[in-house]
């Protein structure tokens, strides 16, 4: 069985940062994507950043520049270096994971969640 598990969400002040963690365990045979979503109160879940299998990236527009994206492959671990933030960054960030458990089993996965807070 898959899981993901998040960590490094906190509070901070504008301007400041945060790497946030999430680490897949469990039968994994490859992962394809991992990415990073967020959700504001009263707001719709939106794709931050994306990670592909040949490490090939996409960010939302509101965060080029200032969040960067990476994985470790070795360790089934994709990380989200969040720099700069700001109040609009507020938000549960949720990890995504996709890819296959064997050869004719895939998997999608979500994590928890962690609450990132920017206060001004």
């Amino acid at each position: 069985q898959v899981r993901l598990v998040e960590s490094g969400g906190g509070l901070v002040q504008a301007g400041g940062s945060l790497r946030l963690s999430c680490v897949a365990s469990g039968t994994i045979l490859s992962i394809n994507n991992m990415a990073w979503f967020r959700k504001a109160p009263g707001k719709q879940r939106d794709l931050v950043a994306i990670i592909g299998y040949n490490g090939e990236t996409n960010y939302l527009d509101s965060v080029k520049g200032r969040f960067t994206i990476s994985k470790d492959n070795a360790k089934n671990t994709v990380y989200l270096q969040m720099s700069t933030l700001k109040p609009e960054d507020t938000a549960v960030y949720y990890c995504n994971a996709d890819g296959w458990v064997s050869r004719d089993r895939t998997f999608e996965l979500w994590g928890q969640g962690t609450l990132v807070t920017v206060s001004s």
